[in-house]
């Protein structure tokens, strides 16, 4: 029996007040026996929490009573066991590194595209796919005929598409995918503003897809990497706890990667 509810989430939105809420949020986690890792930061929330179910639904509802979170969505998954031993709320200057100011995926972002409808996209000929996510995470599955930028963390990819324009710019779209959906929000934005006209990206991510389309029906390869102990999902969403791991993971588990959270 599955008895620990995790929810990943992230929320863009001004938190002037984000060192404030770190105490207080931290505390109420402890209470409900709920732990994870929580970023906070100016420009918005994001985390993966896990615990009880009626912890995890409190300490959601507890986020969601600032108005500035109401609208927070999040994605469920369930184990048997908890998938974090501790529970650490930080602060930080980005809820997800790109290192570029003035991106605001508020002000600017990509064309959202459902789950269900993401296999038609990708599946186009005029259309590129680029996984936003580093090589480690790459190496234990992504879909068909996705770009690797072969990148460390995120904060490189600018640099990539810099070096790929040519290339990306042979076809007339993009389209771009991470574990949850955050680090598109951010890519698209950058990649709009750098004279890419026609992206597109996954709404909630990879776990989003995982969870709406059918096995049978899915273009996804491989598990899902995921930052906690679970290590990778399988496409049922079910954890793997590290029981396999790609050799090409392997062989670039010693890199310095940025994996504090998606």
């Amino acid at each position: 029996m599955s008895d620990f509810l995790v929810a990943a989430f992230y929320k863009f939105a001004s938190l002037d007040d984000y060192e404030a809420m770190r105490d207080p949020l931290k505390a109420f986690c402890q209470e409900q026996n709920v732990r994870g890792c929580v970023l906070l930061a100016k420009e918005g929330i994001n985390g993966t929490i896990c615990g009880p179910e009626e912890g995890v639904r409190a300490v959601l509802e507890r986020i969601r009573a600032d108005e500035r979170l109401a609208d927070l969505e999040h994605k469920e998954a369930w184990a048997h066991r908890h998938v974090y031993k501790k529970i650490r709320v930080r602060l930080k200057q980005e809820i997800v590194r790109l290192a570029i100011d003035d991106i605001d995926p508020n002000d600017t972002v990509g064309t959202y595209v459902k789950p269900e409808d993401w296999n038609e996209l990708i599946s186009d000929p005029d259309v590129v796919v680029i996984d936003t996510r580093n090589d480690y995470e790459f190496a234990f599955g992504t879909f068909e005929n996705a770009v690797n930028p072969v990148t460390e963390a995120f904060r490189d990819f600018p640099q990539w598409v810099h070096q790929q324009d040519n290339l990306l710019k042979k076809k007339p779209k993009v389209a771009m995918f991470c574990t949850g959906g955050i680090r598109c929000e951010k890519a698209t934005a950058w990649m709009l503003k750098n004279g890419y006209d026609d992206v597109y990206h996954l709404q909630g991510g990879i776990l989003n897809y995982l969870e709406k389309v059918p096995e049978e029906k899915s273009l996804w390869k491989g598990e899902c990497f995921v930052f906690d102990d679970r290590v990778s999902v399988d496409h049922k969403l079910q954890p793997r706890w590290g029981e396999w791991v790609p050799e090409e993971a392997k062989a670039i588990i010693n890199k310095d990667t940025d994996y504090e959270h998606e």
